[in-house]
């Protein structure tokens, strides 16, 4: 019998690294303070962790995937030297007004939507409704409410002190 885990979900610009707007480089990527000790945090409480992003500036022609794949290998790297990782990570590249027509699409994994959430469900042994997302946007906020778990609304500061209220919000409510 498989047991189904926990986990926290985050969004990762504006939560795990600084919003810049359309990051797709590696010198315009940025860790959030405290963004390694908040992933450890999860682990360290139980809980998988995953990345679940939205990288509309592939849609756009800003960037492409393999420079998304890029920045996220040196976010691995960055959030590893700091003793934090990752379990899985998906990022939807589709927007439904994209100025490139093989992305231009509605799709289900663009958060509100929560294909993302249910594929890394699928793939991983999860328990959504003892998991959490965290998010910098409604549509995040969105997502959680749609897969049935809490959803933590993170606008600035220390990203661990954040992180270490809603493990002990999460402890709380189970």
């Amino acid at each position: 019998m498989t047991v189904l885990r926990r986990a926290a979900f985050f969004d990762r610009d504006g939560v795990i690294n600084r919003d810049h707007g359309y990051v797709g480089s590696l010198d315009r990527f940025d860790l959030v303070e405290g963004a390694g000790r908040a992933l450890r945090l999860c682990h360290e409480a139980g809980y998988l962790v995953f990345v679940v992003t939205n990288q509309a500036g592939v849609a756009q022609g800003y960037f492409e995937e393999s420079d998304v794949e890029a920045v996220h290998a040196h976010m691995r790297s960055l959030l590893a030297a700091d003793g934090a990782g990752i379990d899985d990570l998906r990022y939807c590249p589709h927007h439904p007004e994209a100025t490139r027509l093989a992305y231009r699409q509605v799709c289900a994994c663009r958060k509100p939507g929560i294909g993302m959430i249910l594929d890394l469900a699928k793939n991983w042994p999860i328990d959504l409704t003892r998991s959490f997302l965290v998010g910098d946007k409604e549509s995040d906020m969105e997502a959680a409410r749609q897969a049935q778990m809490r959803g933590f609304l993170y606008r600035e500061g220390p990203l661990d002190l954040f992180v270490a209220e809603v493990i002990s919000h999460m402890a709380e409510t189970a």
